[in-house]
Parts: structure tokens; sequence; C-alpha cells
């Protein structure tokens, strides 16, 4: 299988928002969509889903034209998309059967994803029943001064009906990140092929990111092919392999990461010494960049400046205990290619 994008062009009355984007994905991994608010990004992804209709170019999945019947894809839009007065567990069944997907199947999937995603309280009444009574139970505990507990009485505590007194939020009540969980539950319910990921991290606290990352990590290793869009770079570096970073409409950057970091060379040196060495820097030109009680972050030419230095404070005597020259990292390669438009937004 293979996915290439071939010189996409959208443009509407005399403003250009895609401007000749092409990329292509020859095995399975993540593909990373990178740009500030308005570059294209989310018109690229629509024209490649076919949602919205492309002025020139073209898309193709295994060697024919992109569509929901030769693939099974799965989307993440950044937009909520959630039905704020039905039931979600309903929706979720409903974009299922949309897919072709029997009822049976759908429910196994459900089941499996919102514990995975740790959402079953939002979906099943006897689990946001059960964490009801839990939640009850411990604020009725008293603790002694160790923290074990200490009984209220010994009497046995009625039972209750608290399956009864549950109703089950709907969706419009749900945090940002748990509609993102849900919108991410719905976009696995027919295990596609090629999942497109909009912002799919935006909203989550650091405990809910950890687990979508598990789980990309996880669609990776089963082989799929992802499409991602997102502002953080760290979570891109973290994931992919090829990434296309668009400015005003255009591709600025675009191919392998570890071949693009490459090209910049090795110019971030941070080094952590016992005394001052401004004087040594300043004299072969690197830049300081941040320094912390004799720990410095220097921006550097290459490894012949950085190498340079290295034997300055060697000859001089001065002891490096840390001494690390690596590439721009994917923020910094960002920011220098789209410039001032990041600090604006």
């Amino acid at each position: 299988m293979s996915l290439v994008v071939n010189n996409l062009y959208k443009k509407y009355g005399e403003k250009v928002v895609v401007d000749d984007i092409s990329f292509k994905m020859e095995k399975p991994g993540v593909y990373a969509l990178l740009g500030t608010n308005g570059a294209g990004k989310t018109t690229s992804i629509r024209m490649i889903l076919g949602m919205l209709e492309k002025d020139k170019g073209e898309v193709l999945w295994d060697g024919k034209p992109l569509n929901f019947d030769n693939c099974n894809i799965g989307y993440l839009a950044e937009e909520r998309g959630l039905y704020p007065k039905y039931a979600l567990i309903d929706q979720i069944r409903y974009f299922g059967e949309l897919r072709g997907i029997d009822r049976k199947t759908i429910d196994e999937r459900i089941k499996y994803w919102a514990e995975r995603l740790k959402v079953e309280e939002y979906l099943y009444q006897e689990k946001a029943a059960e964490l009801i009574e839990k939640q009850e139970r411990e604020n009725s505990l008293k603790y002694d001064e160790n923290g074990n507990v200490i009984a209220e009485d010994n009497k046995p505590k009625k039972t209750r009906n608290f399956k009864k007194k549950v109703k089950l939020q709907s969706p419009d009540q749900l945090s940002k990140g748990n509609q993102q969980k849900i919108q991410f539950l719905i976009a696995m319910i027919s295990d596609p092929e090629l999942i497109v990921l909009d912002e799919p991290f935006s909203g989550l606290d650091p405990v809910n990111t950890d687990i979508l990352k598990e789980v990309v990590r996880e669609q990776i290793a089963a082989g799929k092919y992802i499409i991602m869009s997102s502002h953080q770079m760290e979570v891109v570096e973290e994931f992919c392999t090829d990434i296309t970073i668009l400015h005003r409409s255009k591709a600025v950057v675009s191919g392998n990461l570890n071949e693009i970091k490459k090209s910049y060379g090795r110019v971030n040196l941070s080094l952590k010494v016992e005394q001052d060495i401004s004087e040594y820097i300043n004299r072969v030109g690197a830049q300081i960049i941040s320094e912390k009680e004799y720990e410095y972050n220097i921006r550097v030419t290459g490894d012949e400046q950085a190498n340079r230095l290295l034997k300055e404070l060697v000859t001089a005597g001065v002891p490096v205990i840390r001494f690390d020259l690596s590439e721009l990292s994917l923020h910094e390669i960002f920011v220098r290619e789209v410039g001032d438009e990041v600090v604006e937004q």
C-alpha cells in the first residue's frame, strides 16, 4: 500500500489557501503536516479525504483515487463533532453502522476502546454507578494519622441501588479532553488502515496524552498509515518519520525528518563545566543562548567551531563535565522557517 498526494491546490476567490502541496507515504508510519493557524493544514486534510473539492491535484491510495470505498479511513477532526443531545453510545453505534459494521462487532469494539481510553463511565450506566458508589464509600471512610482506615461503626451499610440514581452525562457536558477521546473512539471504530488525526492531543491533560500516545504507538506497530497535524512539536518529533511544514499555503520544508535535521547541521551545544567560560565562548565566536550555574546552551556554526571551543577549554585546564553537540529540534526548525508568524499567533 502507498499514499501519494500530488500537487494539491485550493483557491477561494483571489486567496490561495493550499498551493501545490505534494508528499507520499510508501510504508506505514506517521506523516506530519505542520504549520501555523491558516497555513492550509486542515484544508489539505479535507481535500485528501475528499471532503473538500480540489481545484487541482490528485490523491492516490495504492495507485487508485483515494475514497472511503477503496480505503478504510478513520478521521479525527480538530473541531468537536458530537451531537449534544443524543446518547454517546448511540452516536458511536450510528457511525459504526454507517461504515457497514455489524452491531455485535460494533459493541465489542466500543467496549474495548472505552476501557482503553478510560471513558466507560460516560457510555455505560453501570460503570458510572460503580464509580459513584466507589467515591461515596471512600468519602464515608475515616483514616488515622498513619493512613489506616477507621471503621465508623460495625453496622452493615444499607445497600442502595446506585444504577437507578445515575444519569449519564450528555456529550455537551463532557470536558474538551473527554469529547476528544470519544471522537477518537469513533475514528477507530472501523479499525481503519489510514488514520487521519487533526490536532489529536488538543485539550488532553498529561495523563490522557500518555494514553493516546500509547494507542498511536500500537497503531504504528500494527502497520497503519497515519497523517497527523499538530502544534505540539515534541509529540510530532516523537512519532513522525516524515514531515511537511506549511507556511502561507506553501510547503517550505518537506521530507524525512532525520535528513531535514541533518541538513541544518549540529549547531546546538550543551556544556557543563565548573567555572565561568564566557570568555572562551566569545573567543571562538559562538553564541550563548542560556546559562545557569556553569551550564551553558550555546549556538555554534557546526562541528569545527564546537571542537575549537573544546580544545580551548582543555588547553586552559577547564574540567568539562558534559559536552553534547546536537542537531536542531523540530521546534527550532519550525520557528526558523515560519519566522515571526509563530510569535504573532
